[in-house]
């Protein structure tokens, strides 16, 4: 698949490298979703994914990132191609999900302490596989910020609806991606699903965020 055609296929070019199906599904973010995408086989094949990273590193590159970090697991892993396509150093974050938490945006994300003095005073792009609600991105910036990084843009293979990339885009941060489309996201108290007794199924980590 060319860079052209992924483009231009958008959703249906990564649901050719995922199992994806519809429902009603709680993602790691606490919003209630309407697809759900099983991304662990996106890295399964380093060549089929291949367009995916350099498509994604040329449009980070102008934002001339010294550090490429990923949330645990896909994030990270798409991460790290991407440092190596843009020639700079990798950092990941790890999740971490405090016991009897709830709401949104529950998910807490740490840099491990072993890679703080790499990101400090840099310029940082973070990078996730897929982005709806942003629940993983938004928790490796907080994590960034609080080790003395600068992020300067966000990448994601798709971007699904507008929630995550517009938490960063308010920040005045660039979010990239290969391809974007619309997506059913809602509130727990305003989901459609809920309302019709549609059973919630809370999908197993790694969690889409």
């Amino acid at each position: 698949m060319d860079i052209e055609s992924m483009s231009a296929t958008g959703l249906a070019a990564v649901l050719a490298l995922v199992a994806g199906r519809r429902g009603h599904f709680e993602l790691e973010s606490g919003h209630h979703g309407g697809l759900w995408l099983d991304l662990d086989p996106l890295f399964v094949d380093p060549a089929r994914i291949a367009p995916f990273v350099e498509r994604l590193a040329s449009a980070l590159a102008p934002h001339e990132p010294e550090v490429v970090c990923g949330p645990l697991l896909g994030g990270a892993f798409l991460a790290q191609l991407v440092a190596r396509e843009l020639r700079v150093a990798f950092a990941f974050t790890e999740r971490h999900l405090p016991s009897g938490s709830g709401g949104l945006y529950r998910a807490a994300y740490r840099l491990p302490a072993a890679l703080a003095p790499q990101v400090r005073r840099r310029r940082v792009a973070i990078v996730d596989d897929v982005m709806s609600a942003g629940s993983a991105a938004r928790g490796t910036y907080t994590a960034l910020e609080s080790h003395g990084a600068t992020t300067i843009a966000v990448g994601a293979i798709l971007v699904l609806g507008d929630a995550g990339a517009s938490w960063f885009a308010e920040r005045g941060i660039a979010v990239e991606s290969c391809a974007r489309d619309a997506y059913e996201l809602w509130e727990p108290a305003a989901c459609p699903r809920c309302a019709e007794g549609m059973p919630l199924e809370r999908v197993s980590i790694p969690a889409q965020a």
